[in-house]
């Protein structure tokens, strides 16, 4: 994987050979630096990403301090690299670790990964300026820690399962697996932004599940934690940290999950850029104004073509955490069929229009739907799935954009 653009590389001595490494994969110009003169060398050099090349620079909180203040906000993204040893974690909390026992490839490949990321991020920006310009109404890039965004599955049924969900589900919604397959069945049917692989299971069967994997281009670039025991070896086309201790095993796999939700929201951004705005970059979704203008061509063609037109609506438990209404929300936008187009409401519930729809099919597929939701969303810690309910209604010959949305929105008059 190639590497281009600017770099400095932080360390106390010269890293000649990572160096080395970095411009042969196409990083240009390369300006190394130490501790001390790190912050000069950055605000002279305006890089593209910053490697920390040892554990002295890793673990430097004055440099993590530094690096807080000046690269945490940077737009677009400035992305930190650094080596540390396997039972120690980068001072600066979104930095990037890479073990530092492992050959300069590996540091290289997290750099081309985190820069890669980072273009993304500039051509959305760009794209967003000249949208701005020509008056598009874009809506409001999403704001805060990628990581409440993030989906991650922890496979695991062992005495370690609980080390590895805590530290999981305080930072990111959390989707537990007991046994190998569930986890297969998960990652197949929803968008994760991480893999957490622990103990209880046959080695074979992790060989099986990672070999899939490789062999799928969507999961080349999620980050997968294994925990496995000293001196087991993984060698597949992964991004994988292998660890033997929990603990830091999730601490070192959490900032590349915070990597890996963030380009997933630059995508949703993207998706919404293509479609001039209409699109809410949170969930997928049409925005609200828009999903009422998109009804109302849908009613006159369904009228004009004697065709049918149903509108579902799902709501939600109060016990669902907004995460977990969110999740929902993305969850429908993926599941929803090509003709059919959907909305999130600002009190969490959500409406979809299933075209050339009767009644009766529509029941079947809002169904499905909630079937699908019951078993799959967030349930935001609690131990039962949160079933959503359903108001389902069809076009009446008279129905307008408002009438139809009333009885959806107003079960008691449902039809």
């Amino acid at each position: 994987m190639s590497v281009q653009g600017s770099l400095v590389v932080v360390a106390e001595a010269p890293a000649e050979k990572l160096v080395g490494s970095l411009t042969r994969s196409g990083a240009f110009p390369v300006l190394e630096t130490t501790p001390a003169d790190a912050v000069g060398a950055i605000e002279a050099a305006r890089p593209e990403a910053i490697v920390l090349a040892d554990t002295a620079s890793s673990e430097n909180p004055s440099l993590a301090a530094d690096l807080n203040r000046r690269v945490t906000a940077a737009v677009p993204l400035v992305p930190v690299i650094a080596r540390v040893r396997e039972s120690a974690c980068p001072a600066y909390r979104e930095a990037l670790p890479v073990r530092d026992h492992t050959l300069a490839s590996a540091t290289c490949h997290a750099v081309a990964m985190a820069m890669r990321v980072r273009a993304l991020h500039a051509a959305i920006l760009r794209r967003a300026q000249v949208a701005q310009n020509d008056g598009v109404d874009i809506p409001a890039v999403p704001k805060g820690d990628p990581l409440n965004d993030a989906i991650v599955i922890v496979a695991g049924r062992g005495r370690s399962y609980p080390a590895l969900t805590l530290p999981v589900g305080e930072n990111a919604g959390l989707i537990g697996a007991l046994t190998i397959e569930t986890a297969a069945r998960y990652l197949k049917g929803r968008d994760a932004d991480g893999l957490v692989i622990g103990d209880g299971f046959s080695a074979t069967a992790v060989d099986s599940l990672l070999t899939v994997l490789g062999e799928d281009p969507r999961f080349r670039d999620m980050p997968i934690g294994v925990l496995a025991k000293p001196g087991i070896e993984l060698e597949h086309d992964l991004h994988m940290i292998v660890g033997t201790d929990p603990e830091f095993l999730i601490a070192h796999l959490l900032p590349y999950i915070r990597l890996h939700a963030f380009e997933a929201r630059l995508k949703r951004i993207m998706q919404s850029l293509d479609q001039k705005g209409m699109i809410d970059p949170e969930t997928g979704l049409l925005r609200p104004e828009n999903f009422t203008r998109e009804l109302e061509k849908a009613i006159h063609s369904a009228h004009d073509r004697g065709v049918g037109l149903s509108v579902a609506r799902f709501s939600f438990s109060s016990e669902l955490s907004e995460r977990g209404n969110m999740d929902a929300a993305r969850l429908i936008s993926r599941l929803v069929r090509g003709g059919d187009f959907g909305c999130r409401q600002e009190d969490g519930s959500i409406l979809v229009a299933f075209a050339e729809t009767d009644l009766q099919h529509a029941h079947i597929v809002a169904r499905r739907l909630a079937s699908i939701l019951k078993h799959t969303m967030l349930s935001g810690g609690q131990h039962q799935a949160l079933a959503p309910q359903v108001t389902l209604t069809a076009r009446k010959p008279s129905d307008n954009v408002v009438s139809l949305l009333t009885r959806v929105l107003v079960p008691e008059i449902a039809a």
